[in-house]
């Protein structure tokens, strides 16, 4: 399979055209699990063994926890929101729709500490994110509030869930991947 060369969508320049085969491969597996190639695929192939590694991080944390995809996908977005991450929250938001969470929900979600929409379970997690994206200073009180809910293999995916995606956030600011025109 042949990828067409794509302009400039980041701060890098476009890849070059042939397509190194390594990046060719990259991009196949990509073309299957999704679909399609976003910007960030066509941003990440300048280091495509990386790029897989990070491939690999995100379809775990998506596809294979222990924790259902709506808590994930809460605590993406609320780390993206952290890192003021809008190429995440592009991608993110409609999947925590499709997760089940509500539209009202989401658009007080940067404010959720004053709403009264979220319930026990939600807020625990939601003030675990903001202290995690604080440095990863959680309290006491926010650690033993996730505790209630979450088993100990869940604490820790979406740890990885909140860290992974806040980095990558701040990867993608850094190198200004362009937003894809939303249809």
């Amino acid at each position: 399979m042949t990828f067409p060369a794509r302009g400039k969508v980041s701060r890098l320049p476009p890849l070059p055209d042939p397509l190194p085969p390594d990046i060719e491969a990259l991009f196949a597996e990509r073309q299957a699990k999704m679909g399609h190639l976003l910007n960030i695929h066509y941003t990440f192939g300048h280091a495509p063994k990386l790029s897989k590694a990070s491939a690999q991080m995100a379809f775990a944390l998506r596809n294979e926890t222990s924790v259902p995809r709506l808590w994930i996908e809460i605590a993406i977005v609320r780390a993206a929101q952290h890192a003021r991450g809008e190429y995440e929250l592009q991608q993110h938001n409609p999947m925590l729709l499709k997760e089940g969470f509500s539209k009202e929900k989401l658009d007080v979600l940067a404010n959720w500490q004053s709403s009264t929409l979220f319930d026990d379970k939600e807020r625990a997690l939601l003030a675990y994110t903001d202290e995690t994206c604080d440095c990863g200073n959680v309290s006491d009180a926010a650690f033993a509030a996730m505790e209630k809910y979450f088993t100990p293999q869940q604490i820790t995916e979406l740890s990885f869930a909140i860290g992974t995606y806040y980095g990558t956030a701040l990867v993608m600011n850094a190198l200004r991947i362009q937003l894809e025109k939303v249809s």
